[in-house]
């Protein structure tokens, strides 16, 4: 794990800390080749420059955002924003499946729309995998 990430992880209370620490260790397991770091204030993981997955803490928890998670066509995961991502929320570590999280990384790095060049093309997304 990154020293930004480290030190993210550090800044939050007990019960946040616990369910970064646990998501941040299941992503590193099953995403091994994403390179990490805090983005806009908080860790999130990429593949070829491409933001995959990342979490924040929320007011009441911690949302899991997969950025291409609409598309996964998955139980458990929520809608969020105008574009293709999808978000899970955790009040506490023992909340999160790892089951879930090994399909949902798999997904992801399969299925992902280029968040990457989407200023470039005015707030138009086109499918990578």
């Amino acid at each position: 794990m990154t020293p930004d990430i480290l030190q993210y992880h550090k800044s939050q209370p007990t019960t946040d800390r616990a369910c970064c620490d646990r998501l941040a260790a299941l992503i590193e397991e099953y995403l091994p080749e994403a390179e990490s770091k805090v983005w806009h204030g908080h860790p999130v993981w990429f593949l070829d420059g491409n933001p995959i997955v990342g979490y924040s803490k929320l007011k009441g928890g911690v949302r899991l955002l997969f950025w291409s998670g609409q598309t996964f066509d998955e139980p458990g995961l929520t809608p969020e924003g105008k574009f293709k991502a999808a978000e899970v929320r955790y009040t506490d570590s023992v909340q999160i499946n790892t089951d879930d999280m090994a399909r949902w990384i798999a997904k992801a790095r399969e299925i992902q729309w280029d968040y990457k060049n989407i200023v470039r093309r005015k707030g138009r997304l086109e499918r990578l995998k």
